[in-house]
């Protein structure tokens, strides 16, 4: 019949379409000029360069927020894949290692790094890193193993032995008639980390075992040499003796880009992790955003300080000194002072910056200003007519002490390497300082020197900052606000963090689950 002929028409067709939208086939080669489809009505085309480097097994990405395409050789995707393959076994295994067996790795992994022989081994390689680093021009602040940076590794890792952990415990309990609800505690899963030449994050990170997760970690090539050094002579040895999975923590062996790329764009991992510098932790966010995996970003720095007319001079002058001990993150960036006291506020401001420059010492104080275009007027002519030898990562460079800078290049952040260096806007008043906060910083830390509590009120209300202070910038620290080892910082560059803090710690990487009793067997809706 008519109907039945149709029927079977229908069938055929819905099978093609079934087959069609099922057709989704390898790419193994490339061509110049191929377009790449973007967001659904957009597109990016192939260079010659990319098409001659792509071999069969190798990936292309987009990044949909810039159009910018990213080439992920086949052995960087295997070496990922690999590594978060050895991380998702083991946390599979995690279920039947006990609270006290997570902590003897703690205990174990610590005492290795306070054993002299290993560091010296660590050091070792990490003076070939630092050498390599510095043939390339590359800033070694953050690089070199020295022995605060091993202090502060132990004392961290030392935190996690006793520490409570989320996993099984019992957050809430409601009761009901003839019922209750538990919400407990639950590992998350495998925590992704993209981390530069810091080696000291991959002790740092090993905190979410605590609460029953895994770690798959990426480090730059800076750092590689270092990191491999420790996970050989002192993680991977201490995993054994505890009686962990060895896949509870596992390092990509691969030094580019690439292998990053895929970490964050893997659909196995419960979180992603991104500390770096900002161009770098935006492509991160922005491929774990288009896999769907939930990303702690860790990228542009630099904290804000402002002046006001009601500040105490000394006051100031040491909140200045005080956070520009080194360059890190929350290390201070631009100053703002009150227009209506900058002769008295600006001295105490160069005051400050030389005593942090000189470090404690009698050398001669040497930092770098870039002052806002119009607000040169401010500070001595003799100041900005001087020139300086600027310690900067591939060397000495002589330079005037004071450049200036349009305003809306506020938000640029200096990765100084021996000489301090920050920038300078004179502002009216609180709300202007807060104003040009939000619009050129990465909204990360603002401070307020200040005698005014109403005025305090006013910054802090106004200034869109996860980290507000009326002191010194360099509060903004996991270990050092919280006692416990920070994974990452998040600034509000990118909005508000939803139910947390700036600070990503190991207790806080958990889930929830809702157990339900029922005491009464007629229970029902």
């Amino acid at each position: 019949s008519r109907s039945c002929a149709q029927d079977q028409w229908r069938s055929v067709l819905s099978a093609s379409l079934r087959a069609v939208m099922a057709s989704i086939l390898q790419l193994e080669t490339l061509s110049a000029g191929d377009k790449i489809l973007v967001g659904g009505d957009r597109f990016v085309q192939i260079s010659s360069d990319l098409a001659s480097r792509f071999q069969k097994g190798d990936a292309v990405q987009v990044v949909e927020s810039t159009g910018e395409l990213l080439h992920l050789p086949a052995k960087d995707r295997k070496a990922t894949a690999d590594a978060v393959g050895r991380a998702h076994a083991a946390f599979a295994q995690m279920n039947s290692v006990s609270d006290e067996q997570i902590g003897s790795f703690f205990v174990k992994f610590s005492a290795k790094l306070d054993d002299d022989a290993i560091w010296a081994e660590v050091v070792k390689t990490n003076e070939e890193d630092v050498k390599a680093a510095k043939a390339k021009g590359r800033s070694t602040t953050r690089l070199v193993a020295d022995e605060k940076m091993r202090r502060d590794m132990i004392d961290g890792l030392r935190v996690w032995i006793g520490a409570k952990s989320k996993r099984g415990s019992i957050i809430e309990t409601v009761e009901h008639t003839g019922w209750k609800v538990d919400l407990v505690g639950a590992a998350l899963g495998i925590v992704g980390f993209v981390f530069e030449g810091r080696p000291n994050v991959l002790a740092d990170a090993t905190g979410v075992l605590r609460g029953g997760n895994t770690v798959v970690f990426r480090i730059g090539s800076d750092a590689l040499g270092t990191a491999r050094t420790i996970m050989a002579k002192a993680l991977e040895p201490s995993l054994v003796e505890a009686g962990l999975p060895s896949g509870a923590v596992s390092l990509i062996d691969s030094a580019a880009h690439a292998s990053g790329w895929a970490l964050v764009s893997d659909r196995r991992l419960a979180l992603a992790v991104a500390r770096g510098s900002g161009p770098a932790v935006a492509t991160l966010g922005a491929l774990a955003q288009q896999a769907g995996v939930p990303a702690s970003l860790h990228g542009t720095g630099g904290a804000w300080l402002y002046g006001s007319s009601s500040a105490n001079v000394q006051n100031l002058a040491a909140a200045v000194e005080c956070s520009l001990d080194r360059k890190v993150c929350n290390t201070l960036n631009v100053i703002c002072v009150s227009r209506k006291c900058a002769a008295e506020l600006l001295p105490a401001v160069l005051a400050g910056a030389e005593k942090a420059a000189r470090k404690g010492g009698d050398g001669p104080g040497v930092f770098k200003l870039h002052v806002a275009s119009g607000d040169e007027g401010y500070l001595p002519e003799e100041l900005r007519a001087r020139k300086v030898m600027v310690k900067r990562a591939d060397g000495d460079h002589e330079e005037l002490q004071v450049e200036t800078l349009p305003e809306d290049k506020l938000g640029r952040e200096w990765e100084w390497e021996g000489t301090p260096e920050l920038s300078l806007k004179v502002v009216d008043d609180e709300d202007h300082a807060a104003d040009l906060f939000n619009k050129y910083s990465p909204q990360f830390v603002a401070c307020l020197i200040s005698e005014d509590s109403a005025e305090h009120e006013r910054f802090y209300s106004r200034v869109n900052a996860p980290f507000v202070g009326n002191g010194f910038t360099r509060f903004a620290d996991g270990q050092y606000l919280l006692d416990r080892p920070e994974l990452g910082l998040s600034n509000w560059e990118g909005g508000r963090l939803f139910g947390r803090g700036g600070v990503l710690s190991g207790d806080s990487v958990f889930t929830v689950r809702t157990r339900v009793w029922q005491t009464d067997p007629m229970l029902k809706r």
